[in-house]
């Protein structure tokens, strides 16, 4: 079975990494999701590593695409054959298969091309019907005689590698025609090339060895005398003798060619990272019903796709946690088949699904506290660690029940949860927010995206960033190069307005960066101490106080 994920949003915190793993914690439990795994798509901050560290919980899986690619989807089991492999080889292969095209490999698996049905067409019929050409075969002894599982006397067998321009001379014909088209071949300087076919016939088996034919293939297991196979041995004759009667032999001698003549050798190959959907649109015009795929570093083979495969593949299944917005998802999300969403922010309104699913939205400081309260009502205890995580989330979002998004079902579930991990919640939080200073350790780039949100709101793009400090003592001497990181970030990804608020856990009240549209700015409801930095008292959340202040500043400036 393939995975379940449970993945928070990007730039991921400490509640969307902790839900994650709750939930998927608890869909194992239950039963419902035997294949859950904790994703994320993002790094995470100090303070979340400090947690799993604590909790002895590993970090969930780096998640940064959800599209299904062709190495998930494609036949890891190839039936393929060999350049070196004969007609009747790679046919009898296909043929048990059921199938129309393999791959062809060298002895050292490299890819060397394709093979279709109808291309072993070639192998058995001339391209020209009438004179010399239409007898000629090009062929590896050895080969042939595996082919016909013929043993050999006279000359020794050359190498199964060596292939060699045959004349085919049936000798059905009376022993003067034989005698006299041997003896032509003989004026023309190709008699060394004839392979000269017959049945019980001592005479005309006599007759090939005396006048130089290249083989004799003897039909029917009739006999050659130890004197004739003395003799082809002197004169480098090769003696073969198959079990099969002339007509049967002369029609396998064809299946004995090799597939590397009329394998086609221009083909296109997929790369295994390469995503369904793109792969679809650049196919659709291709004729070819087979395509290798190969990884990004050479031309190995992992597998095959066909184009069947195209048409309606396998969507990740996954479950969101603590966002709903495509903008705040994990590259892909479109193409994935998502089954529930576990969330306490606003509705965006860009989320669609195929088939009805699990919405659970409800306003509380968490999502921790919707994922423990599933925990309770189904009965069910969390294993400490993971009691651990839901209590960080709750203390990280609710900076330990004092911020404004706190609720009572908040307070309940910290106190049953803490009481599971074992520890006290006012410590717990002291030294959660006690780890690392971000402004005072980290790069405007780690500081900007430790917890970021991108928005919509009618019509703009907003990136709000927040970071949580016991104190804002660092914040004056990172201001200068976190507002040029800022705009930086404002240019780049062509946002409307950028935000970054570090806000005091302590005496609960924000610095905030801005920079964007002037007639925006001019708006929001906090206190302007110059063009991008503004001082917001009593502000500590972004969900409750800082994005709805963002909205009505925008709402008024247009």
């Amino acid at each position: 079975m393939s995975p379940f994920y449970v993945i928070g949003h990007k730039n991921p915190d400490t509640d969307a990494i902790c839900s994650a793993i709750g939930y998927a914690a608890l869909l194992r439990a239950v039963g419902e999701e035997p294949n859950s795994v904790a994703a994320r798509c993002g790094e995470i901050s100090q303070r979340t590593k400090w947690v799993l560290e604590r909790a002895g919980l590993e970090a969930p899986m780096m998640l940064t695409d959800v599209r299904v690619n062709t190495g998930m989807i494609c036949h890891r089991k190839v039936i393929k054959v060999n350049v070196a492999d004969t007609f009747l080889t790679a046919y009898r292969r296909m043929l048990t298969a059921e199938i129309r095209c393999v791959p062809v490999e060298d002895d050292e698996g490299n890819l060397c091309g394709i093979l279709r049905y109808f291309d072993l067409l070639k192998l058995l019929l001339p391209a020209d019907t009438e004179g010399l050409s239409v007898r000629t075969i090009h062929v590896s002894l050895a080969k042939l005689a595996d082919t016909l599982e013929a043993r050999s006397l006279g000359a020794e067998l050359p190498p199964p590698e060596l292939e060699e321009d045959l004349i085919l001379l049936v000798g059905a014909s009376s022993q003067s025609t034989v005698d006299r088209r041997l003896k032509e071949a003989i004026k023309d300087g190709n008699v060394g090339r004839f392979l000269v076919i017959c049945g019980d016939r001592p005479i005309v088996q006599r007759y090939a060895i005396d006048h130089g034919a290249r083989a004799l293939l003897v039909t029917g297991d009739n006999p050659v005398s130890d004197e004739l196979s003395a003799y082809a041995a002197r004169r480098g004759v090769v003696v073969l003798i198959c079990h099969q009667d002339t007509a049967s032999a002369s029609t396998l001698i064809r299946c004995s060619r090799t597939v590397q003549h009329v394998m086609e050798k221009n083909f296109i190959t997929v790369g295994a990272v390469e995503p369904i959907s793109r792969l679809r649109k650049r196919l659709a015009a291709v004729d070819q019903d087979l395509f290798p795929v190969v990884e990004n570093s050479g031309a190995k083979m992992v597998g095959v796709i066909a184009k069947s495969d195209l048409v309606d593949p396998p969507r990740i299944r996954l479950a969101l946690v603590d966002h709903n917005e495509y903008a705040q998802a994990v590259n892909g999300i479109e193409e994935a088949e998502i089954t529930e969403v576990i969330d306490h922010h606003r509705l965006a309104g860009d989320l669609v699904s195929r088939e009805p699913i699990r919405y659970l939205n409800e306003p509380v400081g968490s999502t921790c506290t919707l994922v423990g309260r599933k925990f309770f009502h189904r009965g069910l205890m969390p294993s400490p660690s993971v009691a651990m995580c839901l209590c960080a989330g709750i203390v990280s979002d609710t900076l330990c029940l004092t911020s404004p998004t706190t609720t009572l079902l908040d307070r309940e579930m910290l106190t049953w949860l803490s009481g599971v991990a074992g520890v006290d919640p006012k410590k717990f939080t002291d030294e959660f927010f006690g780890v690392g200073s971000l402004i005072a350790n980290g790069t405007p780039d780690e500081i900007l995206n430790a917890d970021r949100k991108e928005f919509t709101e009618q019509g703009l793009t907003v990136s709000i960033s927040q970071v949580e400090e016991r104190d804002l003592h660092g914040f004056a001497a990172r201001r200068e190069d976190l507002e040029v990181a800022l705009r930086d970030l404002f240019s780049h990804q062509k946002y409307d307005l950028a935000v970054l608020a570090v806000t005091d856990v302590a005496l609960h009240h924000s610095m905030i960066l801005a920079v964007g549209q002037e007639s925006a700015l001019a708006k929001l409801p906090f206190e302007r101490i110059d063009q991008s930095l503004f001082h917001a008292p009593g502000v500590v959340s972004r969900k409750r106080q800082i994005f709805p202040a963002v909205c009505e500043a925008i709402q008024h400036s247009r």
